[in-house]
This record gives C-alpha cells, sequence and structure tokens, in this order.
C-alpha cells in the first residue's frame, strides 16, 4: 500500500523495500532483561517471545515497573537483553553494533512519546522534517513532510512553534515526525497520558489509519483501558511476564 497522495515518488510499498512479506518485524526469542536494584536482581522480561507483523496495531498494558517501557526499548535496540534473541525484519539486533542500531532507529522505528518530544526552537515543519536531516536524506524530500502535515491536520500550521500548539496538536506533530521515514515500526509510549480523553481517542484513531495506510507496525503502551480496545492484538505485561488477556 502507498501513503495516499504519495504514489510513484515518496513512499514505496513496503513490499519493494522488505520482499519477504511473511516475515515478522518484529520477533522476540525466549527474551529475558534484568536490573539491580540494590543487592536485589529484578526480572523487566521474563522469557518473552512474540511475533509482531506487518500492520499489527499492538496494545501493551501492565502496572508501573511490570516491564512496558523495557519492552519497547528492547524492540528499539535502547536496551539489550541479557538472554533471548530480538529480530527486526529478520535481522538479530544483537549483532548490530552501536552505529547499525543508531541506523535502524533513524530509518526503521519512529517513536512517539507521551510529552511529544518536539524541539521547542523549531517550527512544526522543521520538527517533522528533523528525522530526515540526521540521516542525511535530500530536501527535496520537503513535499513528503508537506503531505505528512496535510495528513495529520496540520498543514496550515507549519510555521508555527511548538508553545502556540495545544497538547492533541503537538502529539500529530509527533505522529507526523514518526512517520516520515515510513518506519517498518512506531513505538509509542503512553502517547495519550498527556491528553484529555477527547484528544486522546483522536489521537489513537490517527495512529490506527496510519498502521493501515503505511502498512506500519504500532506498538502502544497504555495505561488506560478504553485505548487498548483499539488494539487488533492486546497483550498484558506484569512482573516481566507477557500474555494475552
Amino acid at each position: 500500500m502507498v501513503f495516499p497522495g504519495c504514489e510513484g515518488t515518496l513512499y514505496q510499498p513496503r513490499q519493494d523495500r522488505y520482499p519477504a512479506m511473511d516475515l515478522p518485524v518484529i520477533q522476540f526469542q525466549e527474551v529475558y532483561k534484568y536490573y539491580r536494584s540494590g543487592a536485589d536482581r529484578v526480572t523487566a522480561l521474563n522469557g518473552v517471545s512474540m511475533e509482531l507483523h506487518r500492520g499489527d496495531f499492538v496494545t501493551v498494558m501492565g502496572p508501573s515497573g511490570g516491564g512496558k517501557t523495557t519492552l519497547l526499548n528492547c524492540i528499539g535496540g535502547l536496551d539489550h537483553p541479557d538472554r533471548g534473541e530480538i529480530f527486526l525484519n529478520g535481522r538479530p539486533l544483537a549483532r548490530m553494533n552501536d552505529s547499525e542500531l543508531t541506523q535502524i532507529r533513524r530509518r526503521e522505528i519512529g517513536f512517539v512519546f507521551q510529552f511529544f518530544n518536539l524541539m521547542p526552537t523549531l517550527t512544526v515543519r522543521e520538527n517533522v522534517e528533523l528525522p530526515l536531516l540526521l540521516a542525511h536524506s535530500a530536501r527535496a524530500e520537503a513535499a513528503r513532510v508537506h503531505r505528512l502535515l496535510d495528513y495529520v491536520g496540520l498543514l496550515p500550521r507549519g510555521k508555527s512553534f511548538p508553545a502556540e500548539l495545544s497538547g492533541g496538536e503537538m502529539q500529530r506533530v509527533a505522529i507526523a515526525r514518526a512517520l516520515v521515514h515510513q518506519p517498518s515500526i512506531i513505538l509509542a509510549d503512553e502517547p495519550t497520558g498527556n491528553l484529555d480523553s477527547d484528544n486522546g481517542i483522536r489521537i489513537i484513531e490517527l495512529m490506527k489509519k496510519a498502521s493501515v495506510d503505511f502498512h506500519t507496525t504500532v506498538v502502544l503502551v497504555t495505561h488506560n483501558p478504553q485505548v487498548a480496545r483499539y488494539g487488533n492484538r492486546h497483550f498484558e505485561i506484569r512482573d516481566g511476564n507477557l500474555s494475552h488477556p
């Protein structure tokens, strides 16, 4: 599937970039992750195994300290498991060096955070464009930014700064920024946690639509049962144990 209005130029279908379409986007094989808390060892992930496929909209719930953030960090290559294997599009993350992991995060993983993490001195357009510049992409791809701003309903606000936006608008900018490379996967850490309920639902609906339009896997961590119901797949994680409720 090609991003609406971008046929043939800005966005290529995922099967052109990854021919093995039946290959899981993310695969965990008996993943364990431990942390130290004083003299105690805390198990953040306890033998987690799962497969996530293209276009999955996955929600994960669990108590604080249950392992949700560690799960996201391991998918994003920010944390390394103590045991087990993690594969992104069939490639083992453990065998990548820091430079390779940085390139993977820039090109194949989009991030959406609770507190937006926009650059306050950059305009809306510049915030969305930033990942392209960090990856040394050509400025000719500015048309992609234009169409993404239109997609999230913020084209008229392109020259505005984050401080001039509402919370819901800032999160839409963050979603456009996460999508700018048409990533394989988007990791969303409590993306509605700083929004009122109406704006929160609009953001979830936008992200779910984007997962279809971009054929992108979304993994969304939430404390909100109403948000969790939007997932076509849903997990709970507690004491490092991942389960289907």
